[in-house]
Parts: C-alpha cells; structure tokens; sequence
C-alpha cells in the first residue's frame, strides 16, 4: 500500500475521532442526553471516558504513535457503540432507517480501522515510547 494512502487514512481516522470527542467535552449533556434514551446506565461518567477515549486515540492516530493498539481498541469501541446506540432492530420504525444506515457506516469506519491496525507495526506501550512516532520507534 501506498504510504500516502495509509498516511491519510490515518489522519482522517483520527480526525473521525478527535472531532466528536472535543463536541462531546464541548456540550456534555446532550451526549449523555443521547445515551439515557438508549438506557445506558451511568451514561455521565461513560460519556467522559468516551470523550477522553476519542480525544486521546484520535490524537494518537493523527501522530502515528501506537496506531495498531489505538486502532484495535477503536475496534472494540465501534462495535459497542453500535451495538448499544445504533440498534435499529429495537427503534420505532421513524429511526429505523437512520440508525441502520450509521450501523453499516460504522462497520467501514471499523473496516478501515482493521486495515490500519493490520499494516501498523507493533511495539511495546512503554512510557519511553510514548513520545515517539511508530515510524522512528521501529527504524
């Protein structure tokens, strides 16, 4: 694969989740709003730890440090999201198509993340390492 190519997923995979985690710090409650009527219980203290998880792995993304951990722990996180916000098979029929539609989307954005995680090399989460890009920690 091109390295542009790769680079730029990336980047708009990181953008994909660095934007909505700086909404959700931006205005809180309409998040948590969202997740009560999906019946997720706790969903206040479950919103910031969505908000970080989205802020902090969107920026490792965006700098390409520890992209295959970051991109497999986004795997988890859209399959739960989709599993517990985007059920259409439980909506009134008004939402059905909307929520099957960002079911299906989310599981590209999933592939995409897949593919990223599969051609990222692997290393060790050693605070040392933070810091350093994947590209000059494995050179």
């Amino acid at each position: 694969m091109s390295n542009i190519a790769i680079t730029t997923g990336r980047v708009l995979l990181g953008l994909y989740f660095l934007l909505p985690g700086l909404m959700k710090a931006a205005g809180p409650a309409q998040t948590v709003a969202y997740m009560e009527s999906h019946n997720i219980g706790f969903a206040a203290p479950l919103m910031w730890i969505a908000t970080v998880t989205n802020i902090l792995g969107g920026l490792l993304l965006l700098s390409g440090r520890h992209v295959k951990f970051v991109a497999y722990g986004f795997v988890i996180y859209v399959l739960l999201g989709n599993v517990m916000l985007h059920d259409f098979w439980n909506i009134g029929p008004d939402m059905v198509e909307r929520e099957t539609q960002n079911f299906i989307k989310n599981l590209g954005i999933l592939a995409g993340l897949l593919v990223l995680a599969g051609q990222a090399p692997a290393r060790s989460l050693s605070p040392a390492g933070l810091l350093r890009s994947d590209a000059s920690a494995t050179a």
